[in-house]
């Protein structure tokens, strides 16, 4: 099954994360609301708080399922100072376009995304009786004029988006596919492609950082067209700013000032975006607090009983894991192993409650206590070293073959840096 696959290898699963979304029943509501919103031609920006370990990413990924049960298409952007800097949105966009997911394909969905719009476009076409299907040039050309009409206000902008669409569609027409394969990568950001096949479609240079923006719009639009409501972008792990050149950190800031401001402007209907950050990010002095428009634009309260919280604010914080929590977590887990278990029995004997909050005390106390640092591991060490071994050894008892231990390669270096001074590279934990 792909989400224990996933936890075996540490990662956050992709799908099926309803079945383990503990504790998030008070953003279910907002979430949804929001959601129909943006379906209906709005736009949402929102910004994900919380301290490493506390599940950032995971909600982030059960909020584009549940928007893909809407038919949207979701997207997720890691920044990172080399490969994806904030401030270069050129480059967003490109890894938007890479990763471009719908309920049917997980990744790389640009091409079948095109291609639906273009059969839509043609089955509205031959909808309006003006052509026969079987006159194939006719059908082209009237389906390149309806294109230009539903690109008309992107073309004020972007008019190289609908140009690259035209000559995509034309290309395709001829059977030239290798051109038509390189204006769909041109469309998609990609900055070296063989200028012969610009040329075809009349088009010069590359998707620049303005364009970016105008070419983000031309993709709603296509989506809209072709079935899919909105779109939910994450922007993951924007608190790497801290980290970068003092020029750098201002471009990038003054970026995501500029996003949330196209966005309240209304530029982007359709659009749902998401950044995911460290406290530390959104208050401290490296982050947004060095350029005072977003900080305004940022600000929420968190100074009141976080049972108060407002899930409707642009901020919403996420609390730590909590041992109760992260043995609820536990237990769903093995619920799910169950089902595909060859010996649910003997984990069922073997695996009690009891064995899981061992294994939850033993982590957090490795991490000196802080139990919001050891879901990640919890998960990996409960699936790959207990729940397998269960259910392919019938002679395996954990509490007697099993000691866990905690090492710094299998870390990364936010938990590293989490473990007590004193700790060596091998810790067993107390069981």
């Amino acid at each position: 099954m792909e989400m224990l696959d996933a936890l075996r290898r540490g990662t956050v699963p992709r799908r099926g994360l309803g079945a383990l979304a503990v504790g998030l029943d008070r953003f279910e509501a907002t979430i949804d609301e929001e959601l129909d919103r943006v379906a209906t031609g709005a736009s949402v920006f929102k910004c994900i708080r919380g301290e490493y370990g506390c599940g950032k990413t995971f909600v982030a990924r059960w909020i584009q399922e549940r928007a893909k049960e809407r038919n949207f298409a979701t997207s997720e952007v890691q920044i990172s100072e080399t490969e994806t800097p904030l401030h270069r949105l050129e480059t967003v966009y490109r890894r938007l376009i890479d990763r471009l997911s719908i309920r049917s394909a997980e990744a790389g969905a640009f091409r079948s995304v095109v291609e639906s719009w273009f059969y839509v476009l043609e089955q509205d076409v031959l909808a309006s009786g003006a052509v026969s299907a079987s006159d194939e040039n006719a059908l082209l050309a009237e389906t390149n004029k309806l294109l230009e009409g539903r690109l008309e206000s992107i073309s004020r902008t972007a008019p190289m988006f609908a140009a690259a669409l035209r000559g995509y569609r034309d290309a395709v027409a001829r059977g030239e596919q290798p051109v038509a394969d390189a204006l769909l990568a041109w469309l998609g950001g990609e900055p070296n492609v063989a200028a012969a096949a610009k040329r075809s479609a009349l088009l010069k240079g590359e998707v620049d950082h303005f364009g970016a923006l105008g070419f983000l719009q031309g993709l709603l639009t296509v989506l809209r067209d072709s079935g899919h409501p909105g779109l939910v972008v994450v922007l993951d792990e924007v608190e790497t700013l801290q980290r970068v050149r003092a020029d750098t950190r201002e471009k990038g800031l003054n970026a995501l000032r500029q996003l949330i401001d196209e966005i309240d402007a209304g530029r982007f209907p359709g659009l749902y975006l998401i950044i995911t950050g460290t406290p530390s990010f959104f208050d401290g002095p490296q982050g947004a607090q060095r350029l005072a428009p977003l900080a305004q634009r940022l600000h929420v309260d968190f100074q009141t009983d976080a049972r108060f919280d407002n899930p409707r604010a642009v901020q919403v914080r996420l609390p730590g894991f909590a041992q109760e929590t992260l043995c609820e977590v536990g237990r769903r887990v093995r619920d799910i192993y169950l089902s595909h278990a060859s010996a649910p029995e003997q984990i069922r004997r073997l695996a009690g409650d009891d064995l899981l909050e061992r294994l939850a005390k033993g982590l957090a106390g490795g991490f000196g206590g802080k139990v919001g640092l050891a879901p990640r591991l919890y998960l990996k060490k409960l699936v790959a070293d207990i729940l397998d071994r269960i259910d392919q050894f019938p002679e395996f008892d954990p509490l007697q073959h099993y000691a866990p231990t905690l090492r710094a390669s299998e870390m990364t270096e936010e938990e590293r840096g989490a473990l007590p001074a004193a700790c060596v590279d091998d810790i067993e934990l107390k069981w």
